[in-house]
C-alpha cells in the first residue's frame, strides 16, 4: 500500500511539472522554486540588478548589493543564472558567463551575507560579555 501511494505521488509530481533542482526553466514558466536555472541576454544593468530576456519573457535578476561585490555585467551579454524566483524578481545564487566564468553571489541556504545576520549575531555575542 505504501509503495502504491509513493508511486502515485511521484507520478502526480512529475505530471504537474515540478522542476528538479537546477532545471532549466523559461522565464515565462517560472514558479517559486529554489535552485532554478534561467538563461538569456542581459538587456539593461543598474548596479548589480539586471534585466534578463530569454525570448519568452523578461525578469529582474537581483545579484545583491554593490557594497557586497561589484559585477561587471554588460547589456548584450549571454548568461545563465541559478537562483530563486520570488514573484517579483529572481534572486541569483550564481551567474555563469558564456565563457564559462562562474560568479558566486550567495549560498542558496540561509540569509544572504549582506542581510546583517552575522553582525546581529556578532553584536549579540559581544553584548552578552
Amino acid at each position: 500500500m505504501k509503495a502504491t501511494i509513493t508511486a502515485l505521488l511521484t507520478s502526480a509530481l512529475l505530471t504537474i511539472g515540478v522542476p528538479a533542482a537546477n532545471a532549466q526553466v523559461s522565464i515565462q514558466n517560472l514558479q517559486r522554486h529554489s535552485g532554478v536555472t534561467i538563461s538569456g541576454t542581459i538587456r539593461s544593468v543598474v548596479g548589480n540588478d539586471f534585466i534578463l530576456d530569454d525570448g519568452t519573457g523578461q525578469i529582474i535578476v537581483d545579484a545583491g548589493p554593490m557594497r557586497h561585490h561589484q559585477l561587471n555585467l554588460q547589456p548584450g551579454e549571454q548568461v545563465t543564472v541559478t537562483g530563486k524566483y520570488d514573484d517579483y524578481d529572481f534572486d541569483a545564487f550564481t551567474i555563469t558567463r558564456s565563457n564559462g566564468e562562474v560568479i558566486f553571489i550567495r549560498d542558496p541556504q540561509g540569509p544572504p551575507p549582506w542581510s546583517g545576520g552575522y553582525r546581529r549575531r556578532n553584536s549579540a555575542s559581544q553584548s552578552s560579555r
